[in-house]
Order: C-alpha cells, then sequence, then structure tokens
C-alpha cells in the first residue's frame, strides 16, 4: 500500500499487524531492485503482514523523523516501535528471518 505523511500514523503507527515500511523514490535503481522482492514477501505472509511505500520524494515528514538518509531503507514496525531496520537492498531470507521474528 502506498502511505503519504497524512495517513502514516493510521497505516503503520496504528496498525495491529506487522508492517514492513519501504522508504524508496523513482529515481533510486536499488530500490527499484528491492521492490519486487518485497512485494513477494507481502503476498506470502499477507495475512500477517502490511507492505506500506513511501516516496521520500513527495513524502518527507517520516522520513526525516526517522532519520532515512540512505535508500532504500526498510523499516519493520510492530505495535507502532521500530524493531528492525535494513539499509540497502539484502536478499530476501535477510527480510523473512526478521518478519519470522516478531511473528
Amino acid at each position: 500500500m502506498e502511505v503519504k505523511d497524512h495517513d502514516f500514523k493510521d497505516k503503520v503507527i496504528n496498525n495491529d499487524k506487522l508492517v514492513l515500511v519501504d522508504f524508496w523514490a523513482e529515481w533510486c535503481g536499488p530500490c527499484r531492485t528491492l521492490s519486487p522482492i518485497l512485494d513477494e514477501i507481502a503476498e506470502d505472509y499477507q495475512d500477517k503482514l502490511d507492505l506500506a511505500k513511501v516516496d521520500i520524494d513527495q513524502n518527507q515528514e517520516y522520513a526525516a523523523k526517522y532519520g532515512i538518509r540512505n535508500i532504500p531503507t526498510v523499516l519493520l514496525f510492530k505495535n507502532g516501535e521500530i524493531v528492525d531496520k535494513q539499509v540497502g537492498v539484502a536478499p530476501k531470507k535477510k527480510y523473512v528471518d526478521s518478519i519470522e521474528q516478531y511473528l
């Protein structure tokens, strides 16, 4: 799901599922590499996890709040709190292992 600054709190912070938040930008090559991996994970865990995509060019409030300086950066939220962070592209297993740890 696409998340903007105005609905970040509702879709991520107040979400009762795990939320994988992908901070990305259209011009970012590694972001385009990571996107299908995250989409696949979101499909695999559709009942237990939401995937939120935040375009940092258009939505800078939460990117600034969480100190996003490099993209892609993926944050894993549980109960409104960050429980894991991955900067750059990692293998699918890295994201899956993190998700499994918090389910």
